[in-house]
């Protein structure tokens, strides 16, 4: 089987990465592999999973029927190290919502129109309308992280990102969207396990880009993008709440969790919208730049 980009993911794997890496990665085979620093031993099982996220999508359904009713704008934005887990989540949220009131942003690279733009000009046409919900995968703060890492934006360009960044997201919230920023750390093990996996699955392959495979190289440059970011926009307006996600299925609850707490909606059932675990779901203190 052909693999894309020439198997250059398997090659980083058997002669790039730490041996520290290999070697977790060998023994956890195909299952999630949990960071040194992870506060749980093993994965949430499947059946005790199952029982709750099941119960977990009837809140989800009645949350958007309260948002539909009562006008509410939702933008919920998920940012992350590739294979973190975002796609994955924001599937999980959506499986049994009404589409014409929940949708998916995922933006390609820029055109060249688009480049000549205020930054953040085409994220503001896709915001929430009234009674609408709407999950960016990826958002404006690719300038924050992957944009200065690859050299695709100018210092400058970066910096004047970060002087307006807060003020556009205060705007935000003031003209009463309620933003949620949503950060999913995963380990340096499992996040090239997954790729390794997408690389070897051509039913995933598509998922896979130059970035990512470039970006297994990158992953101090990475870690600090990441903290600068944290200390730039995590205000007290529009805070980052971060998920660590060696485990999906936790990482997954506890997603769904914390949206779902932060919405008064009607019917609410206090017994399963309980808050995140706060052991793997918290401020940017929780994590220590996915530790390797």
């Amino acid at each position: 089987m052909t693999k894309p980009f020439d198997g250059a993911i398997t090659k980083y794997y058997e002669s790039g990465v730490p041996k520290s890496i290999r070697k977790a990665i060998k023994k956890g085979k195909k299952n999630d592999i949990l960071a040194p620093n992870f506060p749980y031993k093993k994965r949430l099982k499947r059946d005790e999973y199952d029982v709750i996220y099941a119960e977990l999508q009837i809140e989800m359904v009645k949350m958007q029927s309260w948002i539909s009713q009562t006008g509410q704008r939702i933008a919920i934005i998920f940012e992350g190290r590739d294979g973190a887990g975002k796609g994955g989540t924001i599937y999980r949220f959506g499986e049994n919502l009404n589409p014409r009131g929940a949708r998916v942003v995922a933006l390609a690279k820029p055109t060249p129109r688009e480049s000549s733009q205020w930054y953040f000009q085409r994220y503001v046409q896709h915001l929430p309308s009234a009674g609408e919900l709407v999950f960016f995968d990826r958002s404006w703060y690719n300038r924050a992280v992957i944009e200065p890492v690859f050299g695709f934006c100018t210092p400058e360009q970066n910096q004047h990102f970060y002087n307006q960044a807060p003020g556009f997201e205060d705007m935000l919230v003031e003209d009463g969207i309620t933003l949620i920023k949503i950060w999913l750390t995963v380990g340096r093990a499992e996040q090239l396990r997954r790729l390794l996996a997408r690389e070897g699955d051509p039913l995933k392959q598509w998922k896979l880009s130059g970035i990512d495979v470039k970006g297994l190289q990158l992953w101090d440059e990475y870690s600090t993008q990441i903290e600068r970011m944290f200390k730039e926009t995590d205000t007290e307006t529009s805070p980052w709440n971060v998920i660590r996600s060696d485990d999906k299925r936790r990482a997954r609850i506890a997603a769904m969790r914390l949206v779902l707490a932060k919405m008064d909606y009607d019917g609410k059932n206090h017994d399963i919208v309980t808050a995140p675990d706060p052991e793997i779901c918290g401020t940017p203190a929780i994590m220590g730049l996915e530790d390797s």
